[in-house]
C-alpha cells in the first residue's frame, strides 16, 4: 500500500544530512511527484533541491494540516534505527488527523500502544517497513532457470547500491526487457512498495527471506536484487552473505566510492583492497552456484568531472570490466552487461537476439 501514497511530507528535522538523510534523498529523487513537503526547522524556506540536490518540495518547520498530505515517512536511517524524542509531538498529532506515519527505524513505532490507540480513532496506519514475522529457512531449490538474477555488491554501506540496481531494472524495462528491482531495505521498499528488510530478519531465515522474495518474482526475465553493507563490514557481513546464498546471482555488479578508504562510522577501520574483496565475493558466490562480475558501479560524487572520468577509465582497465558511475554517466554499460549475461545464460534469449 506504499504506493498508494501520493502526498508526502518526509520529517528530516535537524538531520537533514546526506549520512542520515539517505532514505529522504532517495525518495527526492524516484517519488518526486509524491513528495509534497520536507520538515526540517532549520532550513525551512529553501527546496530540497537547494538542500539535497534532489526533487523540487518546499522545506517547512512543521506539519500542519494545510499541508494536506496523507503520509509521513521517515526519511532518516541513522545509527541504531532510533526516532528522535523530540519528533514525537509532530507524528503525534499527525496520527490525531489520520494521516499514516511511515517508518524504517528499527524503532518499531508500532508498537507505541498510546499511538496505536490514537491510530484506531483516526483511521491512520502506522507502518513500519522493517517489522517481519519471516520465520521460514531457505530450501536451496533452484529457480526458473530463464530468470536471470543480478545483485549489487560493495565494498562499505551507503555507496549507492540501491541506486545501481534501480537504475540497471529502469534501463532494463527501457529496453523491452522484464525486470523487477527487488528491494532488501527499507528506502528501497518504501520506493517500490515491496521486499525484503534484509538486515531485521532473524540471522537464520536471511536467506529464507531473500530466496522467496526472488521465487515470488521469478516469472521476470530479470530480477535486480538490491545490496546490503559489505561482505567485509565489521558490522554488517552477515546480511551481505545471507542475500548473496539467498538470491544465487548468476550477475555481479561491485560498488565502491572512489576516494573512501575506511568503513563508514568505524574510525581508523580500513576497507580491504577491492581485489580482495572481489575474490572473496566471488567464491563465495559459487558455492551456492554459477557467478561472475559482469560491471563496477562507482560513486564520485567528491571527485570534479574529469577526475571521475578517470577513475572510471581506470577501473575499466583495473578490473576489467564495463564501469561507471550510474548517477553522472546513467547504466548504459551495466544495461549491456545484464543483457549479454543473459544471451550466455539463457539458450533461448540467444535464439531471440539471433532472430
Amino acid at each position: 500500500m506504499l504506493t498508494q501514497h501520493r502526498r508526502i511530507a518526509l520529517l528530516t528535522d535537524g538531520a537533514s544530512t546526506p549520512f542520515l538523510a539517505k532514505t529522504a534523498i532517495s525518495l527526492l529523487r524516484y517519488r518526486s511527484p509524491d513528495m509534497v513537503a520536507v520538515i526540517d526547522q532549520e532550513h525551512a524556506g529553501k527546496t530540497s533541491a537547494e538542500l539535497f540536490g534532489a526533487g523540487d518540495a518546499p522545506i517547512v518547520t512543521q506539519w500542519s494540516p494545510e499541508l494536506d498530505c496523507d503520509a509521513i515517512y521517515i526519511g532518516i536511517a541513522p545509527p541504531g534505527g532510533k526516532l528522535p524524542h523530540a519528533w514525537r509531538p509532530q507524528l503525534e498529532a499527525a496520527i490525531r488527523a489520520g494521516v499514516d506515519v511511515v517508518s524504517g527505524l528499527h524503532d518499531f513505532l508500532s508498537e507505541d500502544s498510546e499511538w496505536c490507540h490514537l491510530a484506531k480513532q483516526s483511521g491512520s496506519q502506522i507502518i513500519d517497513v522493517r517489522k517481519n514475522h519471516w520465520k521460514e529457512t531457505a530450501t536451496g531449490k533452484p529457480f526458473r532457470e530463464e530468470c536471470v538474477r543480478i545483485h549489487a555488491v560493495g565494498h562499505d554501506c551507503s555507496i549507492g547500491k540501491m541506486v545501481t540496481t534501480i537504475e540497471i531494472d529502469r534501463g532494463l524495462q527501457a529496453a523491452g526487457k522484464s525486470s523487477r528491482f527487488l528491494a532488501t531495505g527499507q528506502t528501497g521498499i518504501m520506493i517500490s512498495g515491496r521486499g525484503v528488510p534484509a538486515d531485521c530478519v532473524v540471522s537464520d531465515f536471511v536467506n529464507g527471506a531473500v530466496e522467496y522474495l526472488v521465487r515470488d518474482n521469478d516469472d521476470a526475465d530479470f530480477l535486480i536484487v538490491e545490496g546490503q553493507g559489505s561482505i567485509s563490514h565489521p558490522a554488517y557481513s552477515a546480511v551481505t552473505l545471507g542475500l548473496l546464498h539467498g538470491c544465487a546471482p548468476q550477475g555481479l555488479v561491485f560498488c565502491y566510492e572512489a576516494g573512501r578508504s575506511e568503513v563508514k562510522g568505524f574510525d581508523g577501520c580500513a576497507i580491504p583492497p577491492l581485489e580482495q574483496q572481489m575474490q572473496a565475493i566471488e567464491q563465495l558466490a559459487n558455492l551456492r552456484g554459477p557467478s561472475k562480475f559482469i560491471g563496477v558501479s562507482i560513486n564520485t560524487r567528491n571527485l570534479s568531472l574529469e577526475d571521475a572520468k578517470r577513475e572510471v577509465e581506470r577501473a575499466e582497465h583495473r578490473f576489467g570490466l564495463p564501469a561507471c558511475d550510474v548517477y553522472r554517466d546513467g547504466a548504459d554499460k551495466l544495461v549491456q552487461a545484464a543483457l549479454e549475461l543473459q544471451t550466455a545464460c539463457v539458450p533461448s534469449a540467444l535464439q531471440e537476439t539471433d532472430a
